[in-house]
């Protein structure tokens, strides 16, 4: 039965011609540009403590600017930018070239005539952040309980959280993530600075600064950032096409206001498979899908275009919480494609 949901899921996508995961690897990859760039930041004034080294003067330092890197396929096709933001722990790696080798989502969906936007969070990887309080800890001018919260998980913690298996290291029977590449997927994972940014998070204001400078665009965030979208919107709506949201928290607490801004854009949520098999580490995850579900059927009560996709019920089964790096990765995308299509780019045009 499952197959037979995955065959009419592919019928209904091939007829918009996306439903062609198989052989995409095998044409060259023609790209019209790429490059990378910062948005947002802001200057800072700071003053270096005593006993400071001689690179650390007095003056200006810009601080929690995002980077993003971008690539733009070949023609004059005029398709909505997709910009990809990463979870906790992470960074725009998330995308690209899976843990095992196989073609990310960045490539895919560029491959697709889609140009591709991925951002690192505000205090993650190319991203900056504010350091002074560290400084300040270190010359003993701040107590070292100004120190924030850094957040580094654990290669079993993450087995478990990511639903790989329900303990360390037993996979699923069905598992889709490639559990023999788990190693690589570690290395991945790097130390969260998130819990010493300020209100609102500027990854938010950025997001939402990026798709006006793109002049339209749709935000895609995963876990940590899973609803970061619907967040950037809430601050400025303007030019967001459509809001993405992949294995989240969703609020519960959502205003009527706030719930008929997001009802003007088109929304897509996904979760993947085991979502109650999962023991509850940090997250309950049957408890965030009904939540999040609970949002979609909000956003649908105001008039909105929201679609909340359950993997398992459309036939995909052991997709994980990194269901972009799963074997059947190209498969999932084809899903948000194909609502791409129908959705965000129909009311775009």
């Amino acid at each position: 039965m499952g197959f037979l949901r995955l065959a009419s899921v592919c019928a209904v996508v091939a007829s918009l011609g996306v439903c062609s995961a198989a052989g995409a690897a095998e044409r060259p990859l023609v790209i019209g540009s790429q490059g990378s760039f910062f948005v947002g930041g802001e200057v800072k004034a700071v003053t270096p403590p005593p006993g400071a080294s001689a690179l650390q003067r007095a003056g200006d330092i810009t601080v929690n600017q995002m980077y993003v890197q971008y690539q733009i396929p070949a023609g004059p096709a005029r398709r909505l930018p997709v910009v990809m933001v990463h979870g906790c722990c992470l960074s725009s790696k998330t995308w690209e070239t899976t843990p095992d080798g196989r073609m990310g989502w960045n490539e895919y969906f560029l491959r697709k005539d889609r140009p591709v936007y991925l951002a690192d969070q505000v205090s993650r990887a190319r991203s900056g952040f504010d350091p002074s309080v560290m400084a300040a800890v270190k010359a003993g001018t701040t107590p070292p309980s100004a120190l924030p919260n850094i957040i580094s998980a654990t290669h079993q913690l993450s087995w478990v959280l990511f639903r790989f298996g329900s303990s360390y290291p037993n996979a699923y029977a069905d598992e889709q993530f490639p559990v023999q590449a788990a190693d690589e997927l570690y290395k991945q994972m790097i130390p969260d600075l998130n819990a010493q940014l300020p209100t609102p998070n500027p990854t938010l204001t950025n997001m939402a600064a990026l798709a006006r400078q793109l002049k339209g665009a749709i935000l895609m965030g995963h876990s940590e950032s899973g609803f970061f979208p619907e967040q950037a919107a809430l601050i400025d709506p303007t030019d967001i096409r459509g809001l993405i949201t992949i294995e989240a928290q969703c609020p519960a607490n959502l205003t009527a206001q706030q719930i008929a801004t997001l009802a003007k854009i088109p929304t897509l949520v996904m979760f993947g498979d085991h979502l109650s098999d999962a023991p509850t580490m940090i997250v309950n995850w049957q408890t965030t899908f009904e939540v999040c579900n609970a949002f979609v059927e909000k956003v649908k009560a105001a008039g909105g275009d929201a679609q909340m996709m359950h993997l398992p019920k459309m036939g995909l089964r052991g997709n994980s919480h990194m269901l972009m790096q799963d074997k059947n990765n190209l498969q999932v995308a084809d899903l948000i494609l194909a609502w791409i299509d129908q959705h965000a780019e129909r009311k775009a045009h």
